[in-house]
């Protein structure tokens, strides 16, 4: 009984350490950009007024974007926390970005959350049976019992979407669009490290930033 509890422990705490899974469901690429070749200096920002979301998001997105040999500078210095989009001066906040010699702006955002309850089917496990649980029959029986079937059981998945779009900052037209979705994250840290590669891999295999 003591192993089959080290063992579950060891499994939970696998399961646990697993970075959420992020698919992109679906991509787009304006028909009207001809792209000789991808954008090599990216401005990127996360819409959200959770301040530690979009600083860690954002540092995520720059660090795998810097990893392809491709420039990316974040929105704080330029877009502060508690900034109001309806106050601002566009043409400043425009000029401002255009000035760090920025091509495109990438920006993610959360589009919906849902949640959806699943039925989990129990199953029935075997384990080697000690030599000590055979010289008595209730011993064995009252160990091993209650372990043997595993009861089924409801959960609740939490599933995000997401949007990033990419903006050619010179006309400010939207030039490429992504979809993605992600299940019952762990943490902030592992979900933002799993998106940014998702994202990112999208962007190269749709020619918007050059691999260098």
């Amino acid at each position: 009984m003591k192993k089959l509890s080290i063992l579950a422990g060891v499994l939970l705490l696998l399961l646990s350490s697993c970075a959420p899974s992020v698919r992109i469901i679906g991509s787009w690429t304006s028909p009207e950009k001809k792209l000789t070749e991808g954008y090599s200096r990216l401005f990127v920002t996360a819409l959200t007024k959770n301040v530690l979301a979009r600083q860690t998001v954002e540092s995520q997105l720059e660090e795998t974007i810097r990893s392809q040999g491709v420039s990316a500078t974040g929105s704080f210095a330029v877009i502060p926390p508690g900034f109001n989009a309806e106050e601002a001066d566009k043409e400043k906040i425009l000029e401002e970005i255009r000035k760090l010699g920025t091509e495109a702006i990438l920006t993610v955002t959360l589009l919906d959350q849902t949640n959806e309850t699943r039925y989990v089917p129990g199953n029935t496990m075997y384990a080697p049976i000690g030599v000590g649980f055979h010289g008595r029959f209730w011993s064995y029986y009252g160990t091993y019992n209650p372990f043997m079937y595993d009861p089924g059981y409801y959960t609740t998945d939490k599933n995000y979407y997401l949007e990033a779009n990419l903006y050619d900052t010179e006309t400010e037209q939207l030039v490429w669009s992504s979809q993605s979705e992600t299940t019952n994250p762990s943490s902030l840290e592992k979900f933002s490290t799993s998106f940014a590669k998702a994202v990112v891999e999208q962007l190269l295999r749709d020619g918007l930033i050059a691999e260098n």
